[in-house]
């Protein structure tokens, strides 16, 4: 992306799609990520972004993991934050997080059955080939939250879901063993903080590196509109149809808007004003009703 910001003292040396990587110009051993406001749906960055999002986005992320380093009363996770404020031209959007090697799994679990899960479990009964019980309808609630992992793919490609046996195979069996623990138990935690706000967590995904002393980290966004799917707990109960079960507060509003007004080829169409703000205000509640 070339509208990454310049940052005094900070080399610009990556971004994503919706977020920026810098380095110290001192050579110390960290990083800054900053959220931006770009918005991504079908593998395209959008336009315009969403105002405030990226600040949005982070200041979720750091109250998760304040609540996962034992603010909550739970055992501590340890995370990639150094504890250093984020440089002024980055205030309130950037982490100042240390130099992890990333474990190439993206760890996901899910405790309802929606999305690529519903249509896989349509035809075979599966999900990422784990077998479930029959019977279930889209947005039902999981026996119990089941580990999906998959594997990050390189730029440009889609990850890939793969078999906890293929973890094995990328990290080790001790460590694919300690993602998916981590993984799960981070799950039950905030589920059940979630649905003490009147909030369901239907998914996740988590991302990992190592230190230099080999202890696992959460690290990257942790339980964010982006990285997760949230539904409000009382339209889960009365809703009648899948669309009032499940309305989600992230970019879903984005996602339905340009599926009805776009073929997915070319350039996508501008986002609407009204999709833009009716799109940060549930990124707003969302934080606002966690935070409270």
């Amino acid at each position: 992306m070339s509208d990454a910001p310049q940052i005094p003292g900070w080399k610009h040396v990556y971004s994503g799609k919706v977020r920026d990587l810098y380095r110290p110009e001192d050579g110390s051993a960290t990083m800054l990520v900053v959220a931006s406001d770009r918005v991504s749906a079908f593998d395209h960055v959008l336009e315009p972004g969403i105002p405030g999002k990226g600040e949005l986005l982070t200041r979720l992320s750091m109250w998760w993991f304040d609540q996962l380093a034992g603010a909550d009363g739970g055992a501590a996770i340890p995370n990639h934050l150094t504890g250093e404020e984020a440089p002024a031209d980055a205030a309130g959007r950037g982490m100042v997080v240390r130099s992890l090697d990333m474990l190439p799994v993206e760890c996901v679990v899910r405790g309802y059955i929606t999305g690529s899960g519903w249509l896989e479990y349509q035809e075979h009964g599966t999900v990422c080939g784990i077998v479930l019980p029959a019977g279930l309808q889209n947005g039902d609630r999981l026996p119990e939250p089941i580990y999906t992992p998959a594997y990050k793919a390189p730029l440009g490609e889609h990850d890939e879901n793969i078999s906890f046996e293929k973890t094995v195979e990328l990290v080790g069996a001790e460590r694919a063993a300690e993602l998916r623990d981590t993984s799960l138990a981070i799950y039950t935690r905030a589920a059940a903080a979630a649905e003490a706000k009147g909030l369901l967590l239907a998914d996740t995904k988590f991302e990992f590196g190592t230190d230099e002393h080999g202890t696992l980290r959460l690290a990257d966004e942790v339980l964010t509109s982006d990285s997760s799917r949230y539904w409000e707990k009382q339209a889960w109960d009365t809703g009648s149809t899948p669309a009032e079960r499940m309305a989600s507060f992230d970019k879903q509003i984005v996602r339905d808007w340009l599926a009805a007004n776009w073929n997915r080829e070319g350039t996508p169409p501008e986002l609407p004003a009204e999709i833009i703000d009716r799109t940060v205000a549930r990124y707003r509640e969302l934080l606002e009703r966690m935070t409270a």
